[in-house]
C-alpha cells in the first residue's frame, strides 16, 4: 500500500503546483486592478515622458559691487583688517571693489507654444540677464514681463523659431489632500528631475496676503523654485515656491502656490505687465467668539470692519463696526478669505456687500478701487471731546483719562483726536492678556463713539440691560484700529 500512496501523491504533486500557480497569478492580477481602481499609479514613466518638454531650467545672472574690505572675513578694527585688506588689493584689484557677476538657478514652465514662462518672482528677482535651458538642450534668452512679489510669480516671455511644448494649467480647487502629483525641477542645480508624493494639506498660509498653499511631501529642494506640481492628468496643480527646513533640504514638508492663484495673476501680467486687484477700502480683522457674543451675533464668521477711510466702501455707506458677512454673493468665512475673493475680483465693478450692523443685515453696493493704487493714509475730521472730565477713572482694568490738549500733545495725537486715553492698564487683567498698553486710546464703546469717561459708563450699562456678557471696544495705536471685546463685570 505504501508504494502505491507514494504514488498517487507523486502524481497529484503537477496539479497542486498548477492550482498554485494560478492563485498567484489571479491574486497578482486582482492586486493591480485593486491598485488601479484606487488611483495608484504603476510607473510615473509615461507622465514623465509626455509633460518634461514643457519644464525649463532657470538661470540668472546679475552683477554685484564689489567689496569696499574684508567684511565678513576679520571682525571690524582687527589688527588682521589692513592685511587682508592689502590681500584684497592685489588679488581683486581697486581695493576689490571690482563688480563682479552673481549667477542663480531655478526652475519655471512653459504655458504657450509662443514662449510665455512661468515662475517664482524670487528666482529672477534683481537679475539682468535671464537664459532658458529647454529638455532638448537648447538655450534661449528671456525677458520679464511682470512680477508680483504678493503670490512670488514672475512671466517671463521667450522667442522661438518653432512652436513650444507646453502644459495647461488644471484646477487646484478640486485636489483633494491624499491625491498622487509630481513635481519636477532643477533641484541643487542637477538638472532635469521628478519627485512624486501626494498632496499633504491644502490651503496652507504661510506669511503673503494672497497666500493659497499646496503641502506636498513630493521631493522640493532648492533649485526647485518656480517649476510646476502637476497632479495625474498632467495639469499644473501648483507653483513649486518654498520648503519648511531646518537644513534647506528637503524633509518632506514642501508648499506650492495653487494654480487657481497663479492663473488669474498670470492673465493680469500678460495683457498689463502688472496686477491690477480689487479694492475695497476698508481695514478689518476677524471676529472673534467674545466679540460676537458682545455683538450678538449666531456666529463668529465674518470680517469686522474696524476703520473705513476715504474710498470705495465709504462712499458706500459703509461704518466701522459693520460685520462683512456676504461680497458678491459669496459667504464671508474670515479676514483672508475676503481679502482674497476681493482681490481677485475686477477692478471698477459693482459688487453688492452684506454687512451685519447692529444686529439687522444691510446691503451696500460698492465700486471696487484698484489695490496697488489705493493710498492707506486718510485724514479724519473729528470733533474735540469734553475736557472737564474727572482726571483718571479705573474701568474693566484699564486706567482711562478723557483726551486734552496738553495729552494729544504728549501721546503725539492730532489736535482732532478723540476718546478716551489709556493710561495704564492692570497686568491681572483680562485688557492687558488681550494686548490693550497704555498710549492707546478708546473711541467707540458698542459701536458708539465715546467723548468721556461717561459715554463709556453708560454703554457698559446698556450692555448690561441688553444681557451681554461683554462689550465690544474700537481702540487705536499709533492711528491703526482694531476691535477687543472685554468680559463686563458684576455690580
Amino acid at each position: 500500500m505504501k508504494p502505491l500512496a507514494l504514488a498517487e501523491t507523486q502524481d497529484a504533486r503537477p496539479l497542486r503546483l498548477f492550482w498554485l500557480a494560478t492563485l498567484s497569478i489571479f491574486l497578482i492580477v486582482s492586486q493591480s486592478l485593486m491598485a488601479r481602481a484606487q488611483g495608484i499609479p504603476e510607473s510615473f514613466a509615461d507622465l514623465a515622458d509626455r509633460i518634461s518638454p514643457s519644464v525649463v531650467n532657470i538661470t540668472t545672472s546679475t552683477m554685484v559691487a564689489g567689496r569696499t574690505g574684508p567684511q565678513g572675513i576679520v571682525p571690524e578694527g582687527s589688527p588682521f583688517e589692513d592685511f587682508f585688506r592689502e590681500f584684497q588689493d592685489r588679488n581683486g584689484g581697486e581695493g576689490g571693489q571690482r563688480p563682479r557677476r552673481s549667477s542663480a538657478l531655478g526652475s519655471g514652465f512653459v504655458i504657450s507654444e509662443d514662449g510665455y514662462i512661468v515662475t517664482n518672482n524670487h528666482v529672477i528677482e534683481g537679475a539682468d540677464e535671464i537664459e532658458i535651458e529647454f529638455f532638448e538642450g537648447f538655450i534661449l534668452p528671456a525677458e520679464l514681463v511682470g512680477t508680483d512679489p504678493n503670490t512670488d510669480i514672475a512671466l517671463l516671455k521667450v522667442e522661438a523659431d518653432e512652436p513650444l511644448k507646453y502644459v495647461s494649467f488644471g484646477d487646484s480647487d478640486i485636489a483633494r489632500v491624499g491625491d498622487w502629483v509630481m513635481a519636477m525641477g532643477n533641484p541643487l542645480g542637477q538638472g532635469f528631475s521628478v519627485s512624486a508624493g501626494i498632496v499633504s494639506a491644502r490651503n496652507r498660509a504661510l506669511s503673503g496676503t494672497y497666500d493659497d498653499y499646496i503641502q506636498t511631501d513630493a521631493a522640493i529642494n532648492r533649485g526647485n523654485s518656480g517649476g510646476p506640481l502637476f497632479n495625474m492628468n498632467g495639469e499644473v496643480i501648483g507653483v513649486n515656491t518654498a520648503i519648511l527646513s531646518p537644513n534647506g533640504g528637503s524633509i518632506g514638508i514642501g508648499f506650492s502656490m495653487a494654480s487657481n492663484v497663479v492663473q488669474k495673476v498670470v492673465t493680469q501680467l500678460k495683457e498689463f505687465g502688472e496686477t491690477r486687484r480689487g479694492w475695497l477700502g476698508v481695514r478689518i480683522q476677524d471676529v472673534t467668539p467674545d466679540m460676537a457674543e458682545a455683538l450678538g451675533l449666531a456666529s463668529s464668521t465674518g470680517a469686522m470692519v474696524s476703520d473705513v477711510p476715504e474710498g470705495p466702501s465709504k462712499e458706500a455707506g459703509m461704518k466701522a463696526g459693520d460685520v462683512i458677512v456676504k461680497f458678491d454673493g459669496k459667504d464671508v468665512a474670515d479676514t483672508r478669505q475676503l481679502v482674497r475673493i476681493v482681490g481677485n475680483t475686477e477692478v471698477g465693478k459693482s459688487v453688492r456687500v452684506v454687512v451685519n450692523r447692529n444686529g439687522t443685515t444691510e446691503t451696500l453696493l460698492v465700486t471696487l478701487g484698484r489695490r496697488e493704487e489705493a493710498e492707506r493714509t486718510f485724514p479724519a475730521s473729528q470733533q474735540l471731546g469734553p475736557e472737564d472730565e474727572p482726571a483718571e477713572s479705573q474701568l474693566m482694568g484699564l486706567t482711562l483719562s478723557p483726551l486734552t490738549t496738553e495729552l494729544r500733545a504728549e501721546m503725539g495725537l492730532s489736535d482732532g483726536a478723540t476718546g478716551l486715553a489709556v493710561t495704564a492698564v492692570d497686568e491681572n487683567s483680562e485688557a492687558f492678556e488681550k494686548g490693550l498698553r497704555g498710549g492707546d486710546v478708546i473711541t467707540e464703546a458698542g459701536q458708539a463713539q465715546v467723548l468721556s469717561i461717561s459715554d463709556l459708563e453708560s454703554k457698559i450699562d446698556e450692555a448690561r440691560e441688553a444681557g451681554r456678557k461683554s462689550i465690544l471696544l474700537l481702540v487705536r495705536r499709533g492711528g491703526d484700529p482694531r476691535f477687543v471685546a472685554l468680559t463686563l463685570e458684576d455690580n
